[in-house]
C-alpha cells in the first residue's frame, strides 16, 4: 500500500501542498481530482522521488520509500516523455532496459503491451507517426513495461477515443485486479466515476474529500429528488427549504441542503400526495461532477 503523510510542499514561499494525507491500497484504483493547479501533479512527483516535500513521507509497505522502492513504480507523466524518431517497440523495450530487464525480457513484455492497448499493427511505427491518442497508448506501455508494483499516471485518458479509452481502462482494471496500487488524474470525471474504487479531491493544495463514490454520495451538501405528476409540477417551487427546483411540464427536479432532506422530503410528498396524481418521487444519484463542486467551491 502507499501512504502519503501529511506532505507539505511550497515554491518560493508560496504552499503548493499543505497537509496531504491519503492511501492508494492494493487491487483498487484510486482517482486523483482537482482543478488545474490544485497540486495533483506536484503531489505525483513528490510520490515518484522528482520532488522532495518540504515535510511529510511517502511510504510503500509501511516503511519509507527508498529510490530503490521507487525504482519499481511505473510512471506515466502528462507531458509525453517519448523519443518521436523512435520506433513504438523499440522504445518501449529500451525503457524496460532502463528499468534492468533483460533484452529479451523486455521485448516480451513490449509486445505483449502494445498488444493490449491496440498498437499491434503499429509497433514498427515512429512515434511521431502516430496520433495524439496512439503516443498516449505508447506511453502507457512504456510505464508498463517493467511490470511496476505501483502505477502512477497524470492524465492517461488525454487526447484519446472511446476506443482507445475502453483499452485503457481494460488494462488499467487488469493491473489493479493483479494486486496492484492504481493513482491516476484526470479531468474526465465520468470517467474517474465510473472506473475509481476510491477518490481523492484536491483543492488548492488541500485534500477536502476521499472515499469511494457512494461515501463521497452520501456526504454530499445537497440532495435532489425527481417529482413526476399526472399534470403540473410547477407546484414544486412553492415548497420551502428548496434551494433549486427544474420544472418541466409534469416534471420537476428538486435540490435541498441535506441538512433539510427528510423535512423537505416529507413536504414534498405530502403536498403531491394531497394533488392526487403522483406518478413518481425517486431520488437522483448525485455525479462526481456535482460532488467535486460542491467541496471546490465552499
Amino acid at each position: 500500500m502507499l501512504e502519503l503523510d501529511n506532505l507539505r510542499r511550497s515554491y518560493s514561499g508560496t504552499p503548493v501542498l499543505t497537509d496531504v494525507s491519503f492511501d492508494v491500497r492494493p487491487g483498487r484504483i484510486t482517482g486523483f481530482v482537482g482543478a488545474n493547479g490544485a497540486g495533483k501533479t506536484t503531489t505525483m512527483r513528490i510520490i515518484l522521488g522528482i520532488l522532495a516535500p518540504d515535510s511529510g513521507e511517502v511510504r510503500y509497505d509501511g516503511k519509507k520509500a527508498t529510490t530503490q522502492v521507487r525504482r519499481s513504480f511505473g510512471y506515466m507523466p502528462e507531458e509525453r516523455g517519448l523519443y518521436p524518431k523512435m520506433s513504438v517497440i523499440d522504445q518501449v523495450v529500451y525503457f524496460g532496459e532502463l528499468h534492468g530487464m533483460s533484452r529479451a525480457d523486455a521485448r516480451t513484455s513490449a509486445e505483449r503491451l502494445t498488444d493490449a492497448v491496440g498498437l499491434t499493427e503499429r509497433r514498427k511505427d515512429k512515434l511521431k507517426d502516430l496520433s495524439l491518442g496512439n503516443q498516449q497508448r505508447a506511453q502507457l506501455a512504456a510505464a508498463l513495461v517493467h511490470d511496476p508494483i505501483l502505477l502512477v499516471l497524470d492524465e492517461p485518458f488525454s487526447g484519446l477515443d472511446p476506443i482507445a479509452v475502453d483499452a485503457v481502462r481494460a488494462v488499467l482494471r487488469g493491473k489493479a485486479d493483479a494486486g496492484v496500487p492504481v493513482l491516476f488524474s484526470s479531468h474526465q470525471l465520468d470517467l474517474v466515476e465510473n472506473l475509481c474504487d476510491d477518490i481523492v479531491i484536491l483543492n488548492r493544495g488541500r485534500k477536502v474529500a476521499d472515499g469511494t463514490v457512494d461515501e463521497l454520495r452520501r456526504g454530499a451538501q445537497t440532495r435532489r429528488y425527481r417529482v413526476v405528476m399526472a399534470d403540473t409540477a410547477a407546484w414544486v417551487r412553492d415548497v420551502p427549504g428548496t434551494r433549486r427546483v427544474e420544472v418541466n411540464g409534469t416534471s420537476a427536479v428538486v435540490e435541498f441542503d441535506r441538512s433539510d432532506e427528510e423535512r423537505v422530503r416529507q413536504e414534498v410528498l405530502t403536498r403531491a400526495m394531497e394533488r392526487g396524481g403522483l406518478i413518481e418521487f425517486a431520488r437522483i444519484s448525485t455525479s462526481l461532477s456535482e460532488i467535486f463542486r460542491g467541496v471546490v467551491d465552499k
